[in-house]
């Protein structure tokens, strides 16, 4: 297969050249080469790429797998169709529970499941997105996958009367928990811009344009701070883990990270419904993304992104997660995208040098995962490099539009 390099529909005006971001993608994208766990589906990576066998098999990193390596298997990256076919097929059989439907949160280094048994929103959503992106990438099976993923999503995740998500069952899918949580919300807002644009099924679309008008009215109601978990009525739950504030899914208070990333959704989301869009959303878009920049940017004394704030906005958690340089990253290309202001390109631009000088490591490959406040290494969150999707897709979407989302747009590039 040819290599390709994407066709900008207009480049942004400052930071990194194309040839640039095309060759960051490449060096990540090589990175993960070794994921491939030998009980199936996708390793955990340490610092230098190797798999970490002692952890488990994650549904969620091996769908992010097949996402990832499917987007480099459509730019004609050599070997990446390889690894997400390997992938991919870790999730028709290891992690897939044959008994009962759906996915198993992960598994152990043996295959069976460990301790996460329960049903996710967040992993199942995840899986939809490996289905769309393989088979826009025509990996053998993601058909089937998509076909399962989609129909056990809508009968146990999606709820039509409240326009929401429900974000946890147990394994049996008898009784779903209490919880509910904007994070599985939003990563089912990207699956299913995704599904939606290789099925062709509008309703897809809709239900991501339902679920963002949640967003916008918390935006509203909490000066752009979005409360992250809420019970089964969706009141928010403002106090949840204030005693385990960096936890890696559910921290306390608000994420800047989430900030930026429904910032950037929220306009994929409005170009994809284009005029029967929910109102409001670019205006949104901005009140999430400046009151993540203020309350999370350079706030303590070093550059960076803090990861948590409280609800007056103070930093609760000041390690510096490199998905958040990412997302601020995407988020501000969006913005720039959607209004044409050179604030927003200036901001992409900074916080390029950002990752530049402080997450991307020359040494070892991939992007240091976490920082700590003074922005040197370490892992109390997130040890190892296990996760390529947010710093890959930080290279793609400044050469992308808006709509269609990244595979689907990836391949009508190739074909330009």
């Amino acid at each position: 297969m040819t290599s390709r390099v994407i066709a900008l529909p207009s480049p942004m005006p400052v930071g990194p050249t194309d040839d640039w971001l095309d060759a960051e993608c490449r060096r990540l994208l090589d990175f993960g080469r070794r994921i491939a766990h030998p009980v199936g589906g996708a390793a955990w990576l340490d610092d230098t790429g190797a798999p970490d066998l002692g952890r488990p098999v994650h549904t969620w990193i091996t769908s992010r797998t097949v996402h990832v390596y499917g987007l480099g298997t459509l730019l004609g990256v050599e070997g990446c169709a390889s690894v997400a076919t390997a992938a991919l097929e870790g999730l028709r059989t290891t992690l897939h529970d044959d008994r009962h439907g759906g996915w198993f949160g992960a598994v152990g280094a043996d295959g069976t499941p460990d301790g996460e048994t329960g049903k996710s929103c967040y992993a199942h959503a995840f899986v939809m997105l490996a289905g769309a992106t393989g088979v826009t990438a025509g990996l053998p099976g993601a058909d089937d996958l998509l076909v399962e993923a989609t129909e056990v999503f809508v009968r146990h995740f999606w709820d039509e009367q409240a326009g929401l998500v429900l974000d946890e069952w147990d394994r049996e899918w008898t009784a779903p928990v209490p919880y509910r949580g904007l994070n599985a919300a939003m990563h089912s807002v990207e699956a299913m811009l995704a599904v939606g644009d290789v099925t062709g099924e509008r309703v897809w679309h809709e239900r991501a344009g339902r679920i963002s008008e949640l967003t916008t009215r918390l935006a509203a109601s909490y000066d752009g701070r979005l409360p992250e978990h809420f019970g089964p009525d969706w009141t928010p739950d403002l106090e949840l883990n204030r005693d385990r504030p960096d936890d890696p899914f559910k921290p306390f208070g608000a994420t800047v990270g989430h900030g930026l990333e429904w910032s950037r959704l929220l306009l994929h989301v409005e170009a994809a419904l284009g005029d029967a869009a929910p109102p409001g959303l670019l205006a949104t878009s901005r009140v999430l993304f400046d009151r993540a920049v203020a309350d999370g940017w350079h706030v303590d004394g070093e550059p960076g992104f803090v990861y948590t704030t409280d609800w007056d906005g103070v930093p609760v958690v000041r390690e510096r997660m490199h998905w958040v340089a990412a997302e601020g990253i995407a988020a501000a290309t969006a913005l720039h995208r959607r209004t044409g202001e050179g604030a927003f390109a200036e901001q992409y631009a900074a916080w390029w040098r950002y990752v530049v000088e402080h997450l991307r490591d020359v040494e070892h490959g991939s992007w240091h995962h976490e920082l700590d406040a003074a922005n040197r290494p370490q892992a109390a969150v997130w040890p190892g490099k296990p996760d390529l999707y947010h710093a890959v897709q930080a290279t793609l979407l400044p050469r992308l539009p808006l709509a269609p989302g990244l595979a689907r747009a990836v391949a009508l590039s190739a074909r330009a």
